[in-house]
Parts: C-alpha cells; sequence; structure tokens
C-alpha cells in the first residue's frame, strides 16, 4: 500500500504508453521512495528527479528489448529493479509471457524486488545470488545499469551464461574509450543509442561476442 503522502517528484512522461502504464509506473517509483527511506535503493540526491533520472532513463532500453527475438531478459546487480522492473512494467501489454530474471544478493532488496513482482504481476524470478558463482545460465538478454565495468559484464556473460543473444548496458561519458580497450581483447557487434536522459551517456547493445585469441 502506497503512503498516503505521496513525494513530490518529477513528471513521467514516455511517448506512446497508456494512462494505465503510466499510472503502474508512477506507483512503482513511489514504492522506490518510501522503501529508501529504510535501505538504500537510490542515491538520495535523485529522489527529486527519479522519473527522469531512474524511470525514464531505464524506459529508453525498450528499443533494445521489445523485439521478435526476446522473451527473456536478465537482470545483474538488480537493486531497485532498474531498468528491468520498468522493462516489465512497459512489455505487460506489448508482449505476453515476456519473463524476467532478476540477479540481486542483497536480502532486502531482493525482498523489495518481490514485492514489485507480485504488485505489478509480472512474470518473474528474482534469485538472492551472487552472480560470480552462478554456470549454465540461459537467456535472451543480460541486462545492467550501474553494476560492473564493460570487461567485467563481458566475463559474466562468457564464463556464467551458457548461452545469450545480447548484452544491454549503459555507458557514461568515458564510453568510447572503455569500447576501444575492450576491443583489443573482444570482439563484438555493437549497437549504440544516444541517451534521452543524458548528453554524455548511451545505452549499447551487443551481440555476437568472443574473446580474442591472445
Amino acid at each position: 500500500m502506497i503512503d498516503s503522502k505521496i513525494i513530490k517528484t518529477d513528471k513521467i512522461h514516455i511517448p506512446n504508453v497508456s494512462r494505465e502504464t503510466i499510472g503502474e509506473l508512477e506507483e512503482y517509483s513511489q514504492s522506490i521512495l518510501i522503501t529508501n527511506k529504510k535501505i538504500n535503493l537510490i542515491s538520495s540526491r535523485t529522489e527529486n528527479t527519479i522519473n527522469t533520472r531512474h524511470i525514464y532513463d531505464s524506459a529508453q532500453t525498450i528499443e533494445f528489448i521489445n523485439k521478435n527475438d526476446i522473451n527473456v531478459c536478465t537482470d545483474l546487480g538488480s537493486g531497485a529493479g532498474l531498468p528491468s522492473i520498468v522493462l516489465g512494467i512497459l512489455m505487460k501489454p506489448k508482449k505476453q509471457g515476456f519473463k524476467l530474471i532478476f540477479y540481486e544478493k542483497s536480502y532486502h532488496k531482493s525482498n523489495f524486488l518481490k514485492e514489485m513482482v507480485k504488485k505489478f504481476k509480472l512474470e518473474a524470478k528474482i534469485y538472492q545470488k551472487n552472480i560470480f558463482e552462478q554456470k549454465n545460465l540461459v537467456t535472451d538478454v543480460i541486462i545492467c545499469r550501474a553494476f560492473k565495468p564493460l570487461p567485467t559484464i563481458f566475463e559474466i556473460a562468457t564464463k556464467n551464461f551458457k548461452n545469450f543473444k545480447y548484452i544491454v548496458m549503459y555507458l557514461g561519458k568515458s564510453g568510447k574509450k572503455i569500447l576501444e580497450d575492450v576491443s583489443k581483447k573482444w570482439k563484438f557487434d555493437i549497437e549504440e543509442m544516444k541517451s534521452l536522459t543524458s548528453e554524455e551517456s548511451s545505452v549499447v547493445k551487443i551481440s555476437n561476442l568472443k574473446k580474442k585469441y591472445e
């Protein structure tokens, strides 16, 4: 149940999204803010701008997720569920059977994810486990936001997953340099989308990832 004292924040503006879906995103946003008083889900400095900084920022990845060949999305270091709770809410009216998998080793954050999955009736599994200790995982998309550096994500994808199609993640202002550096050890195809919330950032979709022979 949402606290009656709704925390004032910026508005959610996402084109071509129903009023019902926007309402669920707003409810999710408020749930984060209320829980943030007890456990650290987002930086307190971003609370007033949560809908731009976190909800809309997460929603933009739908461009890489709403595809015919994507049915399962695995979120690493899920925390508050950004971006995948947002994606789950957005995908509900678009694709029946779209499934989310969360890996979050924190007990309290995992419980929050379970509450959100139940609240918004999402098809999902939450694992309170360390992703580095898991093996032979299978998914369509590996997605993460503010989790680990790109080289570490590549290692997880190739060592801990038996099969995946894409990696979707965020890069900051040093993203170009990071991509140049990882290209020395890895081969991959990349689609890059300029971030809608930060001029210095981008969202990337990595496919055909293979380690170069040393």
